[in-house]
Parts: structure tokens; C-alpha cells; sequence
């Protein structure tokens, strides 16, 4: 995390998920409001700014979307390096998406500690009758990691807004508290200058 002199918090947040989950169309429905029903797929990362206030304090996400593809997996440390939260994702109605969530929370403790935040989302419950990941399941494995579950429709814009927002509430949260006993450092507070944030750097587009 960052401070901008005028006293903007700087939070690096990663959405990490396999390819056709809808990452980035929960992004783009949080932070334009839009979807798109084109199934095309992001390629290496693409990454949006929001401005938000939480409990008075000035927050800037950065959220940074990678690709899902099994060809780009070895450039993940590049982009969620230094990150101070994630938004694991996967699609309700594959089994497998979920089962490679466990292996992306295996991943970023390793490399970014236990005081990162977590959080999982189960996207596309407009699908609901297509299901195949147990709902129980899903919520049980998040409370063992110490992540928070969410179900999401970017589509019907279900549950996005809330799932991104507790994201920023939590890690106000841990600001406050300051770094746990594990942590090692590598989420310490930093200065910079006051620069405007860019709103978008893409490099491919969106599913749902």
C-alpha cells in the first residue's frame, strides 16, 4: 500500500481465476457499470482504477485483471506482485474453476504472506440451475483459508458492488490494525508523490 501526500490510500488488488470465469466482466461492471455478452478473452492484464471513501479515509484500488489462459499462469507473480488483496473467481458451473482456487491461495500466501486479503467469488449464479460447485462446499473451503465467499452475477450486476466494496473496507481494516505477527513487510505503508491515477491499461477485453 501506498499515501499519497494528499492522503490518498494506494491498494494494489489482484482478480485472479481461470480463463471464461468473468473476471473481467465483474470489473467492468463494477467500475462502468456495463456488460457485454462478446466472449473474448483477456490476454496477459488489464488493470482499472476507482476512486472510493471508506469510514472518511480516500482509497484508490488499483485492480489489476489477468488472463485465465493455462499459457499465461507463469506471468502471475509479475502482476500480483506487491498486491495488497485478491478476488479469487470461478464459474459455478465448472467444478474445475473452483478446484484451481485452491491453488491460486496456495500461491499468493507463499509468495505475499497471510495478511493479504482474500476473497472468493462464485460469478455467474444467473446460471444457477447449471450448477456443479456445492454452494457449502464453496463457503466451508473459504472460512478454512480465511477468505470471504461471495456469489456474483456480473450480468444481472448481482453481488458485484458489495464484493468489491468489503474488499476496500477490509483492507482499511487491516491498515488500521496494523500488520499481523506474520507479516513480513512486504505490505508496509509507503509515500508518494501525488500523481492522478490512470483509469485503464488494457491489453485485451471480456467475458462474462
Amino acid at each position: 500500500m501506498t499515501v499519497n501526500p494528499s492522503g490518498t490510500l494506494n491498494f494494489k488488488v489482484v482478480l485472479l481465476g481461470e480463463g471464461c470465469v468473468g473476471k473481467t466482466s465483474l470489473l467492468v461492471r463494477y467500475i462502468e457499470d456495463k456488460f457485454t455478452e462478446r466472449h473474448m478473452s483477456t490476454l496477459q492484464a488489464t488493470f482499472m482504477n476507482k476512486r472510493l471513501n471508506i469510514n472518511g479515509k480516500r482509497l484508490n484500488l488499483s485492480i489489476w485483471d489477468t488472463a485465465g489462459q493455462e499459457k499465461f499462469h507463469a506471468l502471475g507473480p509479475i502482476y500480483y506482485r506487491n498486491s495488497n488483496g485478491a478476488i479469487l473467481v470461478y464459474d459455478i458451473t465448472d467444478e474445475d474453476s473452483f478446484a484451481k482456487v485452491r491453488n491460486w491461495v496456495k500461491e499468493l500466501k507463499k509468495m505475499l504472506g497471510n495478511n493479504l486479503v482474500l476473497m472468493i467469488a462464485g460469478n455467474k449464479i444467473d446460471l444457477e440451475r447449471e450448477r456443479t460447485v456445492d454452494m457449502q462446499e464453496a463457503e466451508d473451503y473459504a472460512k478454512a483459508v480465511g477468505a470471504r465467499h461471495y456469489f456474483t452475477s456480473a450480468k444481472h450486476n448481482i453481488g458485484v458492488e458489495e464484493l468489491f466494496v468489503d474488499l476496500a473496507r477490509e483492507l482499511v481494516d487491516r491498515m488500521e490494525q496494523g500488520p499481523s505477527s506474520e507479516d513480513d513487510g512486504r505490505n508496509r505503508v509507503i509515500v508518494v508523490d501525488d500523481e492522478p491515477a490512470p483509469q485503464s491499461s488494457c491489453c485485451g477485453t471480456f467475458r462474462r
